[in-house]
């Protein structure tokens, strides 16, 4: 063809020596521009690398783009003819073909060709000689078949996945070159191409082929039919790609994921090595045995090397299992005691700490174990183990004991399993290592548990907080003072701090229940005056009990202990607080000034008296509170409590000017290091909710403002940017709880939002009695509404303020607001 010819040929049809490349990463950003593409369309380099491509398409092409490049990173080809946007902003109608190939380093990328289309003619084409040279140098296997499912062509790339040369499969049919290899399954997909017409992209097809038995391969198959001038199917077209290692590697990413969901499911040692066992069978190894030095199981600290001079190293066997019933004859039960000989590769595993593997064990070489069942050792041949691998269970620098893993069918093991039998090993270690120490401090955990100080207080955005404990008992480090940080509904938060009488075990024993009873006076919203009378009720009740159980010689730490309870929301900054018994907070304001709260003082808990008041007040935010026990104010000088609060005043002096409240420096400057009496601070830098955080509607009390209600909280999300799904649930929950407050309740009714970690709605009523949760029957026509709402929100409740009551539902959202 000459010249004229050739253009000509290249405006009505795809010529690929005319065409425009550029080249896209995976997710359709522009990764590479060429001067023949600003020459197509305008742009430059700078200003399209890294851009959308589909910002270069007219509206309707964009959005299939998608699509096509999905398919095209699945390994197909895609060519047609598409409009882009010039720089200045006219239509450029251009033909496009895309392709998957390879970035520089290896990254995967695809290829994208730009031809504009002339006016004359809008449909493109290619030649034979391209076509022969894409597909023949195509490194994806290609294939065609007949109606029969006999193949007629194939490229060369189909060879290296088995099967023979590509001249000798004209005629044959899949099951005939690849027996073995589960063909059955890729025929019905091809019988369903050819009578469906539908497309099959990405179908993943394993199997193992007959000349290599023992390895698993796996394979990505796309058929398409192939049609004739009048749409009759002619046969099947399909491809096909080797995806063998990416199949192992999601094995071996589930198999790790299984097994930080079923292994240390308890703080037992058996039951946890049992469990490595069971996770290892079958995704890693036919058999899998888990020994342990005998010290572990008891708790005990693991020797760390086998005594000298001994012949035999004694193991417990934790756990096994075997993927055939008859694999091994010889395996001792789970607790009984396993030898090993010195020399052996498992002992010398447990001496170096290092993992052994054998891809082809010796046949006639016998188990490492000694004195198994049955009185002689079995050789490898006779058990039918092929390979072996021995993997140490090591936590904390500590040999805890060895996991051996076998191999009967299965290809023999690689490097690759073994690092995956390293990683698993090191998982179930950290867990075997956390039930050994369990073990070891059972005891003491069951009498120490609940009488602990929170070892981590939760993050909140309502208030900023920093704690410190001195205990009196340097020995034990237990003592009766302590303080916690409860997460209340509406995003409003309680502080406490209390002490309890005398020093010890005992002592944190009853602080522990007072903090326990605190925490679920609080889960149920009661206001902190009816909290501190709840608490007195039950340490009077349980000094009776004690005392008509155990007589007078064994004092209730509980009676006679002090406690501050104060409840802080940061929607408006009041705060609510009552005390029984117990120093008043102090308040240091944004602008560094000490100040402490005249708080009427009840009596302690237990001893009886007067009820017990609370006071309200505002705080500006950044306000900080400060709770604190009476050990923070003694001194072994004199002048009193009034004394002590002068001294707490300066060392809290300049603390609203750090960026985070300065508890240590605090502590530090008013307790000395061996202090005669347990002190405990809490420190709460209070924030604001934004207004446009929180959202407010009074409601009339008619029915039909449900509507409105559902309209104005769909409005609100999608301000706030939330997922659909939130929109829908929280449309249902307001729903449910404008319904009850219309129908059951009286007077005004409010609706209010809170976008917090959390979303709450909230639905105050001027109604006294509290909502109870049913259970209806099939035929009641009503009660199901709370029922709703405990199983759309995460956590639900009612509390009560001084005009009605507040019911309230939390949901976690699923998505960061915008």
């Amino acid at each position: 063809m000459g010249g004229h010819e050739e253009q000509e040929g290249a405006r009505q049809g795809f010529d690929v020596a005319d065409a425009a490349p550029l080249l896209l990463d995976p997710h359709g950003l522009v990764a590479g521009w060429t001067v023949h593409a600003e020459r197509l369309l305008g742009h430059g380099a700078a200003e399209t690398v890294g851009r959308k491509f589909a910002d270069l398409l007219e509206t309707g092409d964009a959005e299939r783009l998608t699509d096509l490049l999905g398919r095209c990173r699945a390994g197909s080809d895609w060519a047609g003819p598409m409009t882009a946007r010039h720089r200045d902003g006219r239509p450029v109608p251009v033909a496009v073909r895309v392709a998957p190939t390879t970035a520089p380093r290896g990254r995967a990328a695809l290829l994208v060709l730009l031809s504009e289309l002339g006016d004359a003619d809008r449909g493109w084409g290619l030649s034979r000689r391209v076509l022969e040279q894409l597909v023949d140098g195509n490194p994806i296997g290609i294939a065609v078949v007949d109606t029969d499912l006999r193949y007629v062509w194939s490229n060369a790339a189909l060879e290296q996945f088995g099967g023979g040369p590509a001249h000798r499969r004209p005629g044959l049919r899949f099951t005939d070159v690849q027996p073995g290899l589960g063909g059955d399954a890729v025929e019905e997909r091809m019988r369903h191409v050819l009578e469906t017409g539908e497309q099959v992209v990405g179908y993943e097809h394993v199997g193992r082929a007959r000349s290599a038995p023992l390895r698993e391969t796996a394979y990505m198959l796309s058929f398409t039919r192939l049609e004739d001038d009048r749409g009759d199917p002619m046969g099947v077209y399909y491809t096909v790609v080797d995806v063998t290692e990416r199949h192992r590697t999601r094995q071996r990413l589930a198999l790790l994921d299984r097994a930080g969901k079923h292994i240390g499911r308890t703080l037992d040692v058996m039951t946890t090595a049992q469990e490595l066992a069971d996770v290892a069978v079958p995704g890693l190894a036919d058999f899998v045995t888990v020994d342990l030095l005998e010290t572990v199981p008891g708790g005990a600290e693991p020797v760390p090397e086998p005594s000298a001079g001994s012949e035999r190293v004694p193991l417990r066997r934790a756990g096994h299992r075997s993927l055939y019933e008859d694999l091994p004859r010889t395996a001792v039960d789970s607790g009984a005691v396993v030898a090993y000989l010195t020399d052996s590769p498992p002992v010398r595993c447990l001496t170096t700490g290092r993992s052994w593997r054998q891809e082809q064990l010796d046949p006639l070489g016998v188990e490492w174990a000694v004195g198994a069942p049955g009185g002689r050792e079995s050789t490898f041949l006779e058990l039918g183990l092929r390979s072996a691998m021995i993997v140490p269970i090591r936590a904390r620098g500590t040999t805890l004991g060895l996991t051996t893993f076998f191999r009967r069918r299965q290809s023999p093991f690689d490097a690759d399993d073994l690092h995956l039998a390293e990683d698993l090993v090191s998982r179930a270690a950290v867990c075997v290592e956390n039930a050994r120490r369990h073990t070891r401090e059972r005891d003491a955990a069951l009498v120490l548990q609940r009488s602990l100080l929170p070892r981590r207080l939760p993050e909140l955005d309502a208030v900023e907080v920093a704690a410190c404990y001195r205990p009196a008992d340097e020995l034990t480090g237990l003592g009766g003072d302590w303080y916690d940080l409860i997460p209340l509904s509406g995003a409003r938060v309680a502080l406490v701090a209390g002490e309890v009488p005398g020093h010890g075990i005992a002592a944190a024993a009853a602080m522990g229940r007072l903090r326990t009873a605190v925490r679920t006076l609080a889960a149920i919203d009661l206001p902190p005056e009816e909290v501190l009378a709840h608490l007195d009720d039950l340490a009077s009740r349980s000094a009776r009990d004690d005392g008509a159980g155990e007589g007078a010689d064994a004092p209730d730490h509980s009676v006679g202990s002090g406690c501050v309870y104060v409840v802080y929301d940061p929607a408006d900054g009041r705060c609510t607080m009552a005390a029984a018994d117990h120093p008043a907070p102090a308040v240091v304001a944004p602008d560094g000034t000490v100040g402490f709260v005249d708080l009427p003082q009840g009596p302690s808990l237990g001893v009886g008296g007067p009820p017990f008041e609370a006071v309200e007040l505002s705080l500006d935010e950044g306000s900080t509170l400060v709770l604190y026990t009476d050990g923070l104010l003694a001194h072994d000088g004199d002048g009193g409590e009034d004394a002590g609060r002068e001294r707490l005043r300066r060392a809290l002096e300049g603390t609203a000017r750090e960026q985070r409240p300065g508890c240590q420096a605090v502590i530090d400057a008013l307790v000395p290091s061996r202090p005669e009496d347990d002190a405990a601070l809490l420190m709460a830098r209070t924030r604001r909710l934004a207004p446009e955080q929180v959202a407010a509607w009074e409601l009339p009390p008619d029915p039909a403002v449900v509507a409105d209600a559902r309209r104005s909280a769909q409005d609100q999300l999608s301000r706030w940017g939330l997922d659909d799904e939130l929109v829908f649930t929280t449309e249902l929950l307001v729903s449910e709880l404008v319904t009850n407050a219309v129908r059951h309740a009286s007077g005004r009714v409010r609706l209010r939002l809170i976008l917090e970690r959390t979303l709450v709605c909230e639905v105050l009523d001027g109604g006294a009695s509290a909502p109870h949760l049913r259970h209806p029957r099939a035929m009641d026509e009503g009660g199901r509404g709370l029922l709703l709402v405990s199983q759309l929100a995460e956590r639900w409740g009612t509390r009560f303020v001084p005009d009605g009551k507040i019911i309230w539902a939390e949901q976690p959202l699923t998505t960061p607001p915008e």
